[in-house]
């Protein structure tokens, strides 16, 4: 008989260098329904001695995150990113803004670069009906930013 709890929850675990709080406020203050958890000291002399905190848990519009400050061993790369997915060319605008400020730079296809060098896509909620298309995803991949008239447009061609 398995001792795993049935009700388990998978939490993403970001590795920053030392600025795992100033990254958790960051985000805290971009998502709506999101909050600081807890903080917990750097007590071990495992992390990078300039950090404080070694351990944020933080929410983010109600999901789960951890951070930690763990060095700069490990720094983050486009094969994980977290999706935003938002009703309106408005929220896609937010989102867009917010995350590139401050040093964030823009990719391609809905994908951006937060100032931490954390990958996200900013997306409409209805992408996956989108890209069905084949119009409409040749206009996506032609984009940075992703405006919804203009998918939802090629979709219709």
């Amino acid at each position: 008989m398995s001792t795993v709890a049935h009700n388990s929850h998978i939490t993403p675990f970001l590795w920053f260098d030392n600025n795992a709080e100033e990254a958790a406020r960051f985000y805290t203050g971009i998502f709506p329904n999101s909050r600081i958890l807890e903080t917990v000291p750097n007590q071990t002399g495992t992390s990078p001695a300039t950090a404080a905190v070694l351990l944020v848990h933080f929410e983010l519009d109600g999901t789960r995150f951890t951070a930690l400050n763990g060095g700069p061993q490990f720094p983050f790369n486009e094969s994980i990113s977290f999706v935003v997915h938002c009703a309106t060319q408005a929220e896609i605008d937010d989102y867009w803004e917010r995350l590139t400020a401050e040093g964030g730079s823009e990719v391609q296809c809905g994908w951006l670069k937060d100032k931490y060098g954390v990958s996200w896509q900013v997306v409409p909620a209805h992408i996956s009906q989108l890209a069905r298309s084949r119009k409409a995803m040749q206009a996506l991949m032609q984009m940075k930013k992703l405006d919804i008239a203009a998918l939802e447009r090629a979709a219709q061609e």
